[in-house]
């Protein structure tokens, strides 16, 4: 089959997902229609915001899908009308079988773990949380259980000490969309031999939920090295946070974007800070500490601590808790 002949119907949502599609349309793929979430308010104005497929749809003028509930007969009829020959995700919802098994070469998923680790809908977050030196992404075909089809492709890449969720989110988008692509051209010749997960499992399955605002939370009694990863691991977004203690005010809730460890010879309480109100700010773990370099606080922006000290004043006998 001819790549031109395929059509291909596309489902995802974020940014993430726009690479791959923007791959499949410069390279000349058939795109016959894209699936993406409905438009919702956004924002303090609250104002209608597409989904960042969407907004790269409208420019190819690529018909578009957005369906409330994927199970809604009126939307499966539409997609039927679309004959698709094949359907490919990246980071959508979970489709329910009448889906997934609608096209005629099935419906495969890019993923962004080394599957079977880290399945769920935060796999790069917690890759970096648990200290990972390595990730990477996977195709797999659907099925029932999320993500635990038969594997086609898998590609690793490194996790540097410096690496934080943005910087490997970035990195993988663009490795998964050259996956995407071939892993269409293998399915277009045949060139498929998937495999079955278990056969790929090597000690204990991690798991990646969906992360909540509690995960978020800073506890400085861990060691410094779980700390920053914690840190990192939710950089630039969600975002690791802590309340920072203030004497005679409420405290205040401060997230905390990067940070180094420095080792310490003198033992201090968690949470206790150090700082020459100038320069640097020194949070004291349940083993070394860290040194913290980007902060922000309640309803300002981003900054670095030497910026954020020039502006706001931390008393002695401050604390994070």
């Amino acid at each position: 089959m001819d790549k031109k002949e395929l059509r291909i119907v596309y489902m995802g949502t974020p940014e993430f997902a726009v690479e791959s599609l923007k791959q499949l349309v410069d390279r000349g793929y058939n795109i016959v229609g894209v699936v993406t979430m409905p438009d919702k308010p956004a924002g303090r104005g609250q104002k209608i915001k597409f989904s960042a497929v969407k907004e790269y749809a409208l420019t190819k003028g690529i018909k578009i899908l957005q369906p409330q509930k994927l199970k809604d007969e009126s939307f499966l009829s539409e997609l039927r009308s679309l004959n698709a020959s094949l359907q490919i995700v990246v980071a959508f919802r979970m489709l329910p079988e009448v889906v997934w098994n609608m096209p005629l070469l099935g419906t495969f998923n890019l993923h962004a773990s080394l599957l079977p680790q880290y399945r769920g809908a935060a796999p790069i977050n917690w890759a970096i949380i648990n200290g990972d030196t390595e990730s990477g992404a996977t195709t797999f075909f659907l099925t029932h259980e999320i993500d635990t089809g038969k594997i086609i492709m898998q590609r690793r890449t490194t996790i540097s000490n410096d690496d934080c969720a943005g910087s490997l989110h970035d990195r993988l988008m663009v490795m998964g969309a050259d996956m995407v692509t071939d892993t269409v051209d293998a399915i277009i010749t045949t060139d498929v031999k998937p495999i079955e997960q278990n056969e790929l499992r090597k000690g204990e399955l991690r798991t990646a939920p969906k992360i909540f605002k509690d995960n978020c939370k800073i506890d400085w009694k861990q060691n410094a090295s779980c700390v920053r990863n914690l840190i990192r691991g939710l950089s630039p977004y969600p975002g690791a946070w802590s309340d920072l203690t203030i004497t005679n005010c409420d405290p205040i809730t401060v997230k905390i974007y990067e940070c180094n460890i420095v080792p310490s010879t003198e033992k201090a309480e968690p949470g206790s800070i150090k700082s020459d109100g100038k320069h640097y700010i020194e949070v004291a773990c349940g083993t070394d500490t860290v040194h913290l370099t980007s902060i922000q606080l309640p309803g300002k922006k981003r900054l670095t601590v030497e910026e954020l000290l020039r502006g706001f004043s931390l008393p002695q006998n401050s604390r994070f808790i």
